[in-house]
């Protein structure tokens, strides 16, 4: 799935975390290397087990997997959804138009589903039956940083439970009513387990009297929108091509594909964000070396990519690829509609149309301008790779974030 070092040493340290939390609590962890279809099979047999869960995952990468788990076992075998707060089948029974029409439907559910989760308890009953083998995180660690050294781990943001309980809190605490319309940074811990949806909001709510609009805000981020991630990734599978987008969003772009396009790159250019734009080399950068990048310069940055790009399917795959390769977050289904977004046009609608992009909705650095300091973005990045590359230091710094009102990004 095109993750480095970077990714899955985030995931590893986690697993760390969760191990000693569980050894506490009386509860076996088991770490099992190798395909799903083929291991979680053999334990379930080794252990002689009455049943078996699952959390949802709507790539399709993990249907695949859970569908090769399934025909190995012939226990009862239950799906539940516990990285989202409302299950997408029960938001809607088809693939939303977008947040206008998904909107209703969230609120609807969510006085139901937002409810607080019961702390697991320490266990009564010993373990007695298989052990699980001792893990030498180190070793596993070295591993993985070796296989996935193209993209080594970032500093600035600390894997695991406890890291993502301490980041949301001081997120929380900020008293600055614009806070809560910052960016979070809590989206890695989001996207690997460490931190819940409906943890981030129950706790975030609390502060609803005081801080309303910004709530509100913040709410319609974290929730409608990632609800409505997991709804189009959910009911299309062809969530990451063409045939995945609106016909008029497709024709309009083939319409369009002999324009003559301004600038083109090679996937080098791009990757080391060498192209004519400083703006959008910062953002390249700020991913490349901090694994995060703004929401808003996200959009700004594929949509670019669409603009000088030979073709759509050119600027997806590399926007796709980019991503998942580079963001913390990435292989996610918010990462793959912020690219189908900006290149097909997915839950928008037809803009005036132009040269390159049709009908699709048009990005330019003038309106970034509009929005933030452009100039002073550019160079805390310029700051920030040449603070990255000084002898000794990590990769990683905290990343820049783009000073614009009413965001409320995760």
């Amino acid at each position: 799935m095109n993750a480095g070092a970077r990714q899955w040493c985030f995931l590893v340290k986690g697993l760390r975390e969760v191990e000693a939390t569980l050894k506490e609590m009386g509860i076996p962890f088991f770490l099992l290397f190798g395909k799903p279809g083929e291991t979680i099979p053999k334990l379930v047999k080794e252990l002689d087990a009455s049943a078996l869960v699952t959390d949802f995952i709507p790539l399709r990468v993990g249907r695949q997997w859970k569908d090769e788990v399934a025909k190995g076992i012939s226990i009862p075998f239950d799906e539940v959804d516990a990285h989202n707060i409302i299950p997408p089948w029960v938001v809607s029974d088809k693939k939303e138009v977008g947040a206008r029409t998904i909107r209703r439907k969230v609120h609807q559910h969510l006085p139901d589903f937002l409810v607080d989760i019961p702390q697991v308890q320490k266990q009564e009953i010993a373990w007695t039956w298989k052990t699980p083998d001792e893990n030498d995180w180190e070793a596993i660690l070295k591993d993985v940083r070796s296989r996935g050294k193209d993209v080594p781990e970032v500093s600035w943001c600390k894997p695991g439970e406890q890291a993502g309980w301490e980041a949301l809190q001081a997120f929380l605490k900020d008293t600055r009513p614009q806070a809560l319309h910052a960016v979070s940074n809590l989206s890695p811990y989001i996207h690997f387990g460490q931190l819940s949806c409906q943890r981030i909001v129950l706790e975030a709510k609390k502060r609803e009297s005081k801080f309303r609009d910004s709530i509100k805000s913040f709410v319609e981020e974290l929730v409608v929108r990632r609800e409505l991630a997991e709804n189009y990734v959910f009911y299309e599978p062809n969530y990451d091509n063409e045939k995945g987008a609106a016909n008029w969003a497709v024709e309009s772009l083939n319409k369009h594909l002999k324009d003559k396009r301004e600038f083109t790159y090679t996937r080098e250019e791009w990757e080391k964000g060498k192209t004519h734009d400083k703006l959008w080399n910062a953002a390249q950068l700020e991913m490349v070396y901090s694994g995060k990048l703004h929401g808003f310069m996200r959009m700004y940055w594929a949509k670019k990519i669409l603009e000088w790009s030979k073709s759509p399917k050119e600027a997806l795959d590399l926007s796709l690829y980019l991503n998942d390769k580079y963001e913390l977050d990435g292989r996610d289904p918010n990462g793959v509609v912020g690219c189908m977004w900006s290149i097909y046009g997915i839950h928008d609608q037809g803009w005036a149309e132009r040269d390159v992009f049709g009908k699709i909705r048009y990005m330019n650095a003038n309106g970034c301008r509009r929005k933030f300091d452009v100039d002073k973005y550019i160079a805390r990045v310029d700051k920030l790779v040449a603070d990255t590359k000084k002898p000794g230091n990590k990769l990683g710094a905290t990343p820049v974030h783009v000073k614009k009102e009413e965001d409320g990004s995760a």
